[in-house]
């Protein structure tokens, strides 16, 4: 009898193991030495000759716990500025938390307010069953993701982890990715390498296009040409975005807090 409760308590310790160690291996493990807490990004954005908007990127100073996994909480911020802002004000916000160990999303949250339109999304992300849930609806509406599924904002920032020196000029770099209720592929295809002048410098980067669909406002499938440092960072310094109404440019206006120094040069 006494060997019979034995191996019963045995079992049922290796059981209850397994349980505990299921979320820790749900998890991969990402190498981060790109960005950390205390990050500040800020962009101006032309529309020819003209401001038209500016943009703040935050990773939060502090980290935040959410689904007991310890995050970073990216929060980006864009607003009109100038006659834009008469025209048709915007006054967006996109935040995502982002487990530091395996640079997924655990939460993501969107507010828009485009003119007259108002959007709210907020959902939790579960990488232990590979689902999705919307807060603002029913248990109906979880959602089935594939493996290590990130939202529009982590994606970006698993791309600053990614050694390009393994990456060829036109190799294009997936990664699945959940948003307005849907899962599709985030393509971003490397183009080489190349020099950039900013306000601080000259400075070496990373050419990348994200690849479109094809839509109505966005002129073709590499409309949006993002110039990344070509170091540790990986920040965009600029972005050009042609429009079938015109083209827009995004320059890096202030930073601070980066993880790595980033190294102008005159030219």
């Amino acid at each position: 009898m006494k060997k019979v409760i034995v191996i019963l308590s045995i079992l049922t310790l290796v059981a209850l193991l397994q349980v505990s160690l299921k979320p820790d291996n749900a998890y991969r493990r990402v190498t981060n030495t790109s960005f950390g807490a205390g990050e500040h990004l800020e962009y101006k954005v032309h529309y020819g000759i003209f401001n038209a908007a500016e943009a703040t990127v935050d990773v939060a100073p502090t980290l935040y716990k959410v689904n007991e996994r310890p995050c970073y909480r990216v929060n980006i911020y864009g607003r009109t500025v100038g006659a834009f802002d008469l025209v048709t004000r915007i006054r967006n916000t996109w935040r995502s938390y982002i487990d530091t160990t395996a640079i997924l999303p655990q939460k993501f949250f969107l507010h828009i307010e485009e003119g007259k339109h108002r959007k709210e999304e907020n959902v939790t992300f579960n990488h232990f069953t590979n689902t999705v849930r919307s807060e603002e609806k029913t248990n109906k509406d979880i959602f089935k993701v594939p493996d290590n599924v990130h939202d529009v904002i982590s994606g970006y920032y698993y791309l600053r982890t990614i050694d390009f020196s393994r990456v060829s000029p036109g190799q294009t770099i997936e990664v699945p990715a959940f948003f307005d209720d849907q899962v599709y592929n985030m393509k971003v295809r490397y183009r080489g390498k190349d020099v950039v002048k900013t306000k601080f410098g000259s400075i070496n980067v990373l050419k990348l296009n994200p690849v479109l669909p094809d839509n109505k406002l966005f002129k073709g499938e590499d409309a949006i040409k993002i110039w990344v440092s070509d170091d540790a960072n990986k920040i965009p310094v600029k972005v050009e975005v042609e429009l079938w109404v015109g083209s827009m440019e995004m320059d890096l206006k202030k930073h601070s807090g980066l993880r790595n120094e980033l190294r102008f040069f005159k030219q």
